[in-house]
Formats: structure tokens, C-alpha cells, sequence
């Protein structure tokens, strides 16, 4: 199908691109008409006993001279009409090459043209007030952030709100390692243009009244007038009901914590008594029992932190202690969980790694989590390792399997509540919260987990812990808790998830 020329998308900026090409031309051919009428004046008056040569380089040069002159005068007599054109092409919402005119400045006040030019820079301004009229009350909320991340529009359907200088400030919680203004920071070191979404962002923490609970996208231009604007779609109704679940899930998991209490009691009881009298198949039967027991148990305090953390009540008594004592508190149930599933479990954590910050407890529910999956996702038979080793003030610790693997598209939302696979969701009984939960523990230990995986080849769960010789003066004077660690000063984003009191 042809193409219509007249129907190609044309910009304001494209006349004066034109408008100067014909002007040049113009010049120049009026440049060469008085080449043309100097030469046959000087032979008209036969002026030509210069000979030649002279006689052309004279008229050359007078042609030039005479040329530059009215050309001069014509450009300068321009003026007011490219400042116009420059202001109606900033007007029309394009951004101009060219600095727009001032109307302050003296030239244009001289004469008048500067009343000009105010009109055509208000004509503009009714414009985008009459657009941003337009989305003021839609659905969405619509904020936008100059260079300065200084919010200059939000409309009725926005987080926002002021603080006490009466500022605006975007009021949502975002993730400590993953929050808007860390990706701005990235960005605006080295892109023109980026984009980036964020799903179940809250504006309140949860049993808050009004909480709402969006889908962020945010656009970045850089050098914009608006150089971010964030479109934020309330999700609320879709994402409740599961808050609403993990509310009731928690309340039936504190209820439940008492019996298991109970039965694991009667188990370790039963299996100190009857171990001498009863056979090796029997002992087996036992064993498992204790360690389904246990399991229980884990998945039950994993709800009720889920709980907790999502309250910011996560905090966390430290305490200095070897990163191979940390593994040796869970140790025992580790090698029963392996042996029980038919995996090999190797252990390799020096003994002079220097001592980290800690609360072992905590740390001990992080490696259950990450080894318990590396058993549950290996092949039969499969080994299944846990390493240690120094990195810049931390000590980083990893899990690490050889088993069933994962999509590169699966690892960016492994540490979202609720989040399952497709394919573990049909192999692996859990509640996707465990990952969950070993994310909020080490970020609240100030430290980061990350994860590793090719499918069919096996996947790599590491976390750090900090050294603690380097954070010891932050969390002496807390009684060794974590606030003065992780704690960060409020910005011009209400970041309420970076210390969970």
C-alpha cells in the first residue's frame, strides 16, 4: 500500500528547519543576481582595461560586501519572528532545540514584542492546566516529580500527603531493597529514558484504616518538565482478600502453636523411652514423625513473622556469635531432614571466618527455610551444600543444590509473599511465605539475600550477615537491637519499611 507523504507526523520545529534552508537559499541567490548586475554594470561602462582576472575579483568582492550588508539587515529583521516561532513551538508541548525567548529581556520590551510573547507562553500555561483538569479526578493515581524529585502535580486519587513544612510526600511503602528512590538514583546516572513497575505497594501499614494496596508504574525522561510520573492503579480489591487470609491464617497459627508444642513434647518423650525396645524400622517411622513435627512447627512460626513483619514489628536481639556455631544450633534436625528424604548434606564453613551480628534464633529459621527447599527441590539421592566465605564487611552464606532449578522469569518474584511457581505449586506442598519471611529476617539483619538458579541444573540461595566488628557501635547503644542498623532518615518518599518497630 502506498504511503501518503502529507499523512507523515510533522513537528512545529520542522517549519523553521525549512523556513531557514529557503532564507539561506535566498541569500545566496540574491548573492549571485548582484554578481550577475555588478558584472554587466562594469561592462557596460568597459571597465576593463584591469584585465580579467581583476576585473572579476572586484566584482567578487563587491558582490560579497553588498551581499553581507543586506543580508545583515534582512537576518536582524528577523529576530521577533524566530523568537515567535520559538515560543509557539514551546507552547505547542514540544521541546525546542533552542533556548525559547525571554519576554523580560530588553529587546523585546523596547518595542512591545514582549506582550507577545507572554501571551503565546499563557496560551500554553491554559493549556496544561486544562489538561491536568482532565485526569484530576480518574481512577488512577497520577504524580508527577521535577529533576528534583519535588512532587509538582498529583491529582485526587494519589497517595500523597503533607508533611509538616507542608510539602507533599508520596506515601507508600516500598521495599527496602527495591524502592522508588533507588531506582531513580540508578537511573538518572546513566539513562535518558526507563520505565519500571512495582506490584502491591500500600499507602498503610496493615489494620490501618483506608489502606489501599496499588499496581506503581513509573515513566523516567530525563531533562523533562515532569521528568517522572508515576501512574498507580488501586488493586485493593484484588490483593485484600489474601491480606485478609494471611489476618486469619495467623489468628488459627497461634491457636495451633500450643498443641504442636504439646505433641512435639510428647514425640521427643516417646522416641528417649522406646528407642532401646523397638526396631530399626520403627525407629525410622519415629524419626520421620519428629521431623514432620517440626516442620509443622516451622510453617507455623513462619505465618505468624509473615504477620509480624508486615506490621513493621520484626525487631531483632543481635548478639555476636561464629557463623559455623549459627548452622551447629539447627544442625541435628538438618542431617534428620536429609537423611529422611535421601539427600546428602555437606557442610563447609570455616572455622576462622570472623564473627557476625546475629539473632540466632532468627538466623536459624533462615537456614532451615533455605535448606529445607534445597531438600525438598533436589533429585533423589542429590547432595545439597552450604557454604561460608568473607565479602566487604559481611560474611555471605550459601545454600546450594544441584536439583530441579528455576526459570530465569520465576527469580525476581521468589521473595514476594504468597508467591509460588507454577511448577512447584504442582510438585511441592508450602505455603510461599517461607522466602518471604528469610527475606524480611536479613533485611532486617542489614544484610541482602539473593538467588541463583538454571532449571534442570540446580539453583543458589545466598544471604550476608555483617561483620560484627563493623556494626558493633550501632548496636551496643540499642541494647543490641537492630533500629540504629537498618534505620534511615525519612525523604520525599514516606519509606515506613525500612525499620519494622
Amino acid at each position: 500500500m502506498a504511503v501518503n507523504k502529507d499523512s507523515k507526523e510533522r513537528s512545529a520545529q520542522d517549519f523553521w528547519s525549512k523556513y531557514s534552508l529557503r532564507m539561506y537559499i535566498s541569500f545566496a541567490a540574491i548573492q549571485y543576481a548582484f554578481l550577475l548586475a555588478l558584472f554587466g554594470i562594469l561592462e557596460l561602462l568597459q571597465i576593463t582595461s584591469l584585465g580579467l582576472s581583476t576585473y572579476l575579483i572586484i566584482s567578487i568582492i563587491s558582490a560579497t560586501v553588498l551581499n553581507i550588508i543586506v543580508a545583515s539587515l534582512l537576518y536582524a529583521q528577523t529576530q521577533p519572528f524566530r523568537d515567535l516561532v520559538r515560543a509557539v513551538i514551546l507552547a505547542s508541548g514540544e521541546t525546542p532545540t533552542k533556548t525559547p525567548p525571554d519576554p523580560s529581556a530588553y529587546s523585546h520590551n523596547k518595542d512591545g514584542f514582549s506582550e507577545i510573547l507572554q501571551s503565546v507562553y499563557t496560551l500554553r500555561k491554559s493549556s496544561d492546566d486544562t489538561l491536568l483538569d482532565d485526569i484530576k479526578d480518574i481512577s488512577p493515581g497520577i504524580v508527577m516529580l521535577n529533576k528534583n524529585n519535588d512532587i509538582i502535580y498529583s491529582n485526587d486519587s494519589a497517595p500523597v500527603a503533607k508533611d509538616m513544612d507542608e510539602g507533599l510526600s508520596l506515601d507508600l511503602h516500598f521495599p527496602e531493597e527495591d524502592s522508588l528512590e533507588q531506582w531513580l538514583q540508578k537511573v538518572k546516572k546513566g539513562k535518558l529514558r526507563a520505565e519500571k513497575q512495582w506490584g502491591r505497594i500500600s499507602n498503610k501499614l496493615p489494620g490501618e484504616k483506608d489502606r489501599k494496596i496499588f499496581d506503581v508504574s513509573a515513566s523516567f525522561r530525563k531533562d523533562s518538565t515532569a521528568e517522572v510520573v508515576l501512574v498507580l492503579l488501586d488493586r485493593t480489591d484484588l490483593y485484600a482478600p489474601e491480606e485478609d487470609e494471611l489476618e486469619f491464617i495467623s489468628f488459627a497459627a497461634h491457636e495451633l502453636r500450643g498443641p504442636i508444642t504439646v505433641i512435639r513434647g510428647y514425640l521427643d518423650v516417646l522416641q528417649d523411652e522406646l528407642n532401646p525396645r523397638i526396631t530399626t524400622d520403627q525407629q525410622e517411622l519415629m524419626s520421620r514423625l519428629v521431623v514432620s513435627a517440626n516442620r509443622l512447627t516451622s510453617y507455623v512460626n513462619n505465618i505468624l513473622n509473615a504477620s509480624r513483619y508486615d506490621r513493621r514489628h520484626l525487631k531483632l536481639h543481635l548478639v555476636e556469635e561464629k557463623p559455623k556455631q549459627l548452622y551447629s544450633l539447627v544442625a541435628d534436625d538438618m542431617q534428620m531432614r536429609a537423611s529422611t528424604q535421601n539427600r546428602l548434606l555437606a557442610i563447609d564453613i570455616p572455622d576462622n571466618l570472623p564473627t557476625v551480628a546475629a539473632d540466632v534464633n532468627a538466623v536459624g529459621e533462615v537456614l532451615s527455610n533455605l535448606i529445607d527447599n534445597a531438600i525438598k527441590y533436589s533429585n533423589e539421592g542429590g547432595l545439597v551444600r552450604v557454604t561460608a566465605k568473607t565479602a566487604p564487611g559481611f560474611v555471605e552464606i550459601s545454600v546450594i543444590d544441584r536439583g530441579i532449578g528455576m526459570p530465569e522469569n520465576v527469580l525476581p518474584n521468589l521473595f514476594h509473599k504468597f508467591y509460588r511457581s507454577h511448577r512447584s505449586r504442582e510438585t511441592v506442598a508450602g505455603t510461599g511465605i517461607g522466602l518471604y519471611i528469610c527475606k524480611a529476617i536479613i533485611s532486617s539483619h542489614g544484610g541482602t539475600i539473593t538467588a541463583r538458579s538454571v532449571q534442570d541444573e540446580g539453583s543458589t540461595f545466598s544471604f550476608t550477615l555483617p561483620i560484627y566488628d563493623t556494626v558493633a557501635e550501632k548496636i551496643k547503644p540499642g541494647n543490641n537491637n537492630n533500629k540504629l542498623l537498618i534505620e534511615h532518615g525519612s525523604g520525599w518518599i514516606r519509606n515506613h519499611s525500612l525499620y519494622r518497630g
